[in-house]
């Protein structure tokens, strides 16, 4: 069964945010609120994690999963970036962008696409997500939340409970959430591809 924290939008209690850093640190798997929408997250080195968001989102092997970072500086240690492409990618963040790049080979092999080599990363404009990035002092490997056969995420912390609460090991609420997700852009060859249009402004990569 899934522990269900409810936590303040602008001030997120320190107690709790040390206490689903413990659950991620034990390897748990959480459902999280982000500046897009929920997302499933847990830790780089989680294996078996990554294998619940598979097998609980119905992925395929090429799925980008997304380093979702506190800052440029964790950022940077897991994705190669030119400096003309720093200052791009640096104007559009923190917020609802996901940028696929060059991996560093500090990115785990599980996470990485099996032919481009590459993997998602973002910074969220999130109080609580950036409160529990953190805490925990390393990224969290995200999926958007969102169910096979279904055309929207869910918004409210205690619907993902009810849902998810024999497949997750941690459901946080700080309010409802949107339904659309990061916009997704591909940086990975000599012109940017967007892969998805969400959140994000897209006219900055067009």
């Amino acid at each position: 069964m899934a522990r269900y924290f409810d936590l303040h939008p602008d001030n997120p209690q320190p107690r709790l945010i040390s206490q689903i850093a413990e659950i991620l640190r034990a390897d748990g798997l959480i459902a999280y609120p982000t500046d897009s929408c929920y997302a499933l997250g847990c830790r780089p080195g989680n294996k078996e994690g990554l294998d619940r968001i598979r097998e609980i989102r119905g992925l395929g092997s090429d799925h980008h999963f997304t380093l979702v970072c506190r800052d440029f500086a964790q950022f940077g240690q897991f994705v190669h970036l030119s400096n003309a492409l720093f200052r791009q990618v640096k104007a559009a963040t923190p917020g609802g962008y996901t940028f696929i790049l060059p991996a560093t080979k500090e990115v785990p092999r599980r996470l990485l696409h099996p032919r481009k080599k590459t993997v998602g990363v973002r910074i969220p404009d999130h109080v609580v997500a950036q409160a529990l990035l953190a805490e925990l002092g390393e990224p969290l490997v995200s999926s958007t939340l969102l169910l096979p056969d279904e055309t929207e995420p869910p918004m409210q912390g205690w619907e993902i409970k009810e849902r998810l609460d024999h497949v997750v090991d941690a459901v946080i609420d700080s309010g409802e959430c949107g339904a659309t997700p990061t916009t997704v852009v591909d940086f990975s060859q000599a012109e940017p591809e967007i892969l998805r249009r969400g959140t994000g402004d897209t006219s900055l990569f067009e």
